[in-house]
């Protein structure tokens, strides 16, 4: 993580990802549910350990932040 914000490539698109499936007050829906009529699907394989691993330093980051 970088104070001076100088990491955003590599944020952007999780960002992208967490606006796009936000449901809003007003519409009741996701604007990825507006605009594909489904919700975004995540796709991973959680017994495949070295994925699992990265998902788990993921977390750890996420909260740092």
């Amino acid at each position: 993580m970088d104070y001076r914000q100088k990491d955003w490539p590599q944020w952007l698109t999780i960002v992208e990802f967490a606006v796009n499936s936000k449901v809003y007050m007003i519409t009741k829906i996701s604007p990825f549910m507006e605009n594909y009529k489904r919700e975004p699907r995540i796709e991973a394989n959680i017994r495949r350990k070295r994925k699992a691993e990265k998902v788990m330093e993921f977390v750890e980051k996420m909260k740092k932040v």
